[in-house]
């Protein structure tokens, strides 16, 4: 089943996700843009919980999980975001769909492998400014407006191995890559003439991510488990391109490029920081689960792609993840809706960015349903999120926002030899 669709969708994924516009958000201005969660909508509907794992489902976040594996497993996943930015006494609404992951898990005994891809972070702001601006002994006003838009993509291979019963060990290998634009312009609205600058940044780097899972029988029902993730810190290579013109506007507002200097080329390396998590969880299996989490990264290590931006530095980040999810009867054949999965979490982070001396928290209530599809291996997965970004004071922007997910996942069995009578 999975076979005769795999690679169309795989080849459609890879081009709308290089192409995709993965968020609206002003703060995807500093540093390589808005961190997207890394993640299953499984996951992502319990808090970001990730303890936990299963012979069905793919967990993204912690590579160990892979060797729990007992089918050929596939995973797509996609959101709609709605989001409302308020700033002093402005209002503005944004709404986007984005493909969020592609992956695909294959069972080898104690070993287990998956091979995905998806966005790491997202560009895509519009920001317009007017104010009073010193120019020698005067002052004019002055209008700037800020455009940026791309993706930085990851594509990965995925190994783990469980060394015994209760314990695995994996590492996802990443190849991350991308291309982000951004143009600022800035015109006296007393003179014709402006300036643009527009910058084009070509990242690629080569990261790791190692995780260990721990599960262990407390009775005959209840099961306690633990995992851990770590990143160690590495390089994001750019090839920066930026040109600078001078712009003419006529009085129907239509511009015409008057000069422009040479193009400035450079390249830089960005640290992309060390994260660590670390987790627990207790439940009784295809019944409940009750975990929490915490993640701690060195994002004071981070930069911004170009040195201009002064209004923003990075301190260490830490999110904090609590969830679980609940089946009422898994295996009940009368009652569907007994089968369903009920999931529900909440998280809280401080995402390390410093704007205007502010630090930037993101906060969300989550929640979600499984619906099992053609018998209990593979299932239709509903999320949704409920959460704030940012604060509207120092000036700065105010996001509330509204994310519906959705998942499909499918199993099959590969590599069987049949046998016929």
């Amino acid at each position: 089943m999975i076979r005769k669709f795999l690679v169309p969708v795989f080849l459609l994924f890879s081009i709308i996700t290089l192409a995709q516009q993965g968020t609206s958000s002003p703060y995807s201005i500093y540093g390589i843009g808005d961190i997207r969660f890394k993640g299953t909508v499984e996951n992502r509907s319990m808090g970001g919980v990730s303890v936990f794992s299963d012979s069905i489902h793919i967990n993204l976040q912690n590579p160990a999980s892979y060797s729990s594996l007992k089918l050929t497993s596939f995973t797509i996943g996609g959101s709609a975001n709605y989001s409302k930015y308020t700033a002093l006494n402005s209002n503005e609404k944004a709404q986007r769909s984005t493909f969020d992951y592609l992956a695909i898990g294959i069972p080898m005994g104690k070993f287990g492998a998956v091979l995905g891809l998806m966005p790491y972070s997202s560009v895509g702001y519009r920001i317009r400014t007017e104010g009073v601006e010193p120019i020698g002994d005067e002052s004019r006003n002055a209008i700037h407006r800020y455009n940026g838009t791309g993706n930085i993509n990851k594509a990965f291979l995925g190994l783990a191995y469980q060394i015994m019963p209760n314990l695995s060990v994996g590492a996802d290998f990443n190849y991350n890559f991308g291309e982000i634009q951004t143009a600022s312009f800035r015109k006296y609205t007393d003179f014709q003439y402006g300036t643009l600058e527009s910058n084009r940044s070509q990242m690629s780097g080569f990261n790791v991510n190692l995780g260990v899972m721990y599960q262990r029988k407390l009775n005959n029902k209840l099961d306690l488990y633990g995992g851990l993730t770590y990143t160690p810190e590495s390089v994001l290579k750019t090839d920066n391109t930026r040109l600078l013109t001078s712009v003419l506007y006529s009085e129907d507002l239509t511009s015409t490029t008057i000069d422009a200097l040479d193009a400035e080329e450079s390249k830089r390396s960005l640290k992309m920081p060390s994260k660590f998590s670390l987790g627990a969880g207790i439940g009784q299996k295809r019944k409940w689960l009750v975990g929490a989490e915490v993640t701690l990264q060195q994002s004071n290590k981070m930069g911004n792609r170009f040195d201009d931006i002064t209004n923003a530095t990075f301190e260490n980040a830490v999110k904090y993840s609590v969830g679980g999810y609940y089946i009422p009867n898994y295996n009940s054949f009368s009652n569907y809706f007994s089968k369903i999965v009920y999931r529900a979490g909440f998280r809280y982070e401080n995402t390390g960015l410093i704007v205007n001396n502010e630090s930037i928290k993101d906060y969300a209530f989550t929640g979600g349903l499984g619906f099992p599809l053609g018998g209990a291996f593979s299932s239709l997965n509903l999320g949704a999120e409920f959460g704030r970004r940012g604060t509207a004071k120092a000036l700065l922007v105010e996001e509330n926002y509204a994310n519906v997910i959705i998942s499909l996942s499918l199993n099959d069995r590969w590599f069987i030899k049949r046998r016929y009578d």
